[in-house]
């Protein structure tokens, strides 16, 4: 395996991981790790270094939803122009392209359901070329970025025999 390889399966599952840790952990030069990762921060391949929180644990309220999003493509651009003008919101954590039923997801945070009602109502689906919308609430998280955010608990119930 290539070396950019291993740094960045290492990155995807810590990365508050120094430059001298990967070198240890990988039997690598640090300096070549060093180099191997501002290539790759270069050329966008490591897009940045994101934290995972549970906000559910915190005192921050806030909600987040997956819209389904029908569109018409444009001419010679496809669906890129719809989707950067989508990305460019505060609110849209991400924009997939989508096989299926409809043609975009996207991933929205919003401080309450008013707040990503009049997202959708206001600002998508306004937006020339959407043709229609399917908002769905997350409820629960259970797992993200490959991360249980649930603990385990033991069924404290109490056995009943007849």
């Amino acid at each position: 395996m290539n070396l950019d390889m291993k740094i960045l399966e290492s990155l995807d599952q810590n990365a508050k991981l120094t430059a001298a840790e990967l070198a240890i952990m990988l039997n690598e030069d640090e300096k070549a790790v060093e180099a191997e990762i501002r290539r790759m921060e270069e050329e966008l391949v490591i897009c940045g270094y994101p934290t995972l929180i549970d906000w559910d644990k915190t005192d921050r309220h806030q909600v987040t939803a997956m819209i389904e999003v029908r569109v018409t493509p444009q001419r010679g651009k496809g669906f890129d122009d719809i989707a950067e003008r989508i990305y460019q919101f505060e609110e849209v954590e991400a924009v997939y392209l989508m096989s299926g039923g409809f043609d975009l997801t996207v991933m929205l945070r919003g401080s309450s359901l008013k707040s990503i009602a009049e997202f959708v109502s206001e600002k998508l689906a306004t937006m020339d070329s959407i043709l229609s919308t399917a908002t769905h609430f997350v409820l629960k998280k259970y797992k993200e970025h490959g991360l249980t955010l649930v603990n385990k608990s033991e069924d404290e119930r109490m056995l009943v025999t007849p």
